[in-house]
């Protein structure tokens, strides 16, 4: 029964999965370029993108569960920071956070094919942490994109985990946050290392759950501060985290 059940799902990933997901992917950038160079990207810079995510996950057979959208106000603008679990967590909080926002990402990403071209076009933000003027001028390019209610998203643990567990997180998103004077909102994402970890590229259908927490002041935050309002956004996360995960 278990070989029959992996035979079709190798099937429906490769032979269904596959084929749509490349066509979104590639109506969906086009839609990016195209669309945001003409009438800007606050809207067409998000909203395909979100279905896109949307329709990833449906497609992927994956149940979906968000809880603390109360927890932000749509109008203000705030800096996200989430567990990296998956490259399922960018489809989950795109999709689920209902919530307009950029990314802050490897200039790697910068190298896709049509991806990349979109995402520069889309107003997200490649990091650079090769000096500290490098991160000033990323903190540039990041407030001109966080306006009218436009949030930030950063994985402060830089890469996704290998075993589902937190590792260390990083300083750069709450520099960006105190700098920009905008509160840090903690995520934790729940069941994407289980849908696709990292290093495979096979899915398992299953459960996805975003968490939103309730928003950490900036105010008054110095730089002596960083190490302390870090260990606070990563115990939340971690507070949420599924047992397996902890």
């Amino acid at each position: 029964m278990k070989v029959i059940k992996n035979v079709l799902s190798f099937i429906y990933q490769w032979l269904i999965f596959m084929p749509i997901f490349a066509v979104l992917t590639l109506i969906t950038t086009l839609s990016v370029i195209i669309f945001s160079s003409i009438f800007g990207n606050k809207f067409w810079g998000y909203y395909p993108p979100k279905w896109w995510s949307k329709l990833t996950c449906w497609l992927a057979l994956c149940c979906v569960k968000t809880k603390g959208r109360e927890n932000i106000d749509s109008k203000q603008s705030y800096v996200f920071v989430a567990n990296h679990q998956s490259a399922f967590d960018i489809f989950l909080i795109y999709g689920f956070l209902n919530k307009n926002i950029k990314w802050v990402q490897k200039a790697s990403l910068r190298k896709i094919p049509f991806v990349g071209k979109a995402s520069e076009i889309a107003g997200h933000v490649f990091v650079d942490n090769s000096s500290a003027a490098a991160r000033i001028s990323t903190i540039k390019k990041a407030e001109k994109q966080i306006v009218d209610g436009v949030s930030m998203v950063m994985f402060p643990e830089g890469s996704r985990t290998r075993t589902g567990k937190l590792t260390r997180f990083h300083k750069g998103a709450y520099y960006v946050a105190k700098d920009l004077k905008l509160q840090i909102v903690p995520i934790t994402i729940n069941g994407a290392f289980n849908v696709m970890k990292r290093g495979t590229y096979f899915i398992h259908p299953g459960k996805l759950e975003l968490i939103i927490h309730k928003p950490i002041s900036t105010n008054n935050l110095t730089d002596a501060d960083i190490p302390v309002i870090i260990e606070e956004s990563k115990n939340i996360i971690h507070d949420s985290l599924w047992e397996s995960y902890k």
